[in-house]
């Protein structure tokens, strides 16, 4: 099974961390976010799609073109046009797998979580957080598939978020990318929700996530791994 892995964004709220090294490369407890990343992924994924754009050097010399026994295969985003035309770059890696992991290349998240996810052919990890509004809302059906998705509302309709871990059919492509309405970037979140109209995606909630956004995350990550022993 292969896995997409976004990698190519500045890192822009996690500066000035992010003014000499990729965010991946941002360490907590001494050891990259793509690490972690990496560690959490299953054991059904062999080979890794990284998606790549800011200084991708440092990334391609970390990780090469095998990293901790999963092959490593490069695709560059140039420009930055958001997380849709970033996974749009990518159809001809995985269009023909009965279905794929994505994911971002800088959240902790649980592997035994991800493992649960990847047993159905579409599905998003999700978390409960008191404050949803920066990040995508997810709001449910009776059987518990997903009905929408509402990307970083001012007036949340639950507080149910997505992770950004995703298991996806080769349809998603089917769907492109739309363009965000307040900016120039295409969103992967505007592309799923059209999917969910047409299709089941269930809903798997995680027993552990830590979005890294900003510097005092990593901090808190720290915190958190540390009284986890890790």
């Amino acid at each position: 099974m292969k896995a997409v892995i976004l990698a190519a964004g500045e890192g822009k709220r996690l500066q000035p961390l992010t003014f000499e090294r990729p965010k991946p490369l941002v360490t907590v407890l001494g050891k990259p976010l793509i690490q972690y990343v990496w560690e959490a992924l299953p054991d059904e994924i062999d080979e890794v799609i990284l998606v790549v754009g800011y200084k991708q050097k440092m990334l391609r010399d970390f990780l090469g073109n095998n990293f901790k026994g999963k092959k490593v295969t490069y695709v560059e985003q140039k420009p930055l046009i958001g997380t849709g035309a970033a996974l749009m770059l990518c159809r001809s890696h995985v269009e023909h797998e009965e279905k794929f992991l994505l994911m971002y290349a800088d959240d902790l998240h649980s592997k035994s979580a991800i493992k649960r996810c990847i047993k159905h052919e579409a599905a998003l990890l999700v978390s409960h957080v008191d404050d949803p509004r920066r990040f995508g809302v997810v709001v449910l059906n009776k059987d518990g598939t997903i009905n929408n998705i509402e990307e970083k509302p001012k007036h949340p309709k639950s507080k149910l978020v997505v992770t950004g871990v995703y298991i996806l059919p080769p349809k998603i492509f089917y769907y492109g990318a739309a363009e965000h309405p307040e900016s120039d970037e295409y969103s992967l979140i505007h592309a799923i929700d059209k999917y969910i109209n047409d299709y089941p995606m269930h809903a798997i909630e995680t027993d552990f996530w830590l979005p890294i956004g900003y510097p005092a995350d990593i901090k808190y990550a720290e915190e958190v791994l540390g009284k986890r022993g890790k």
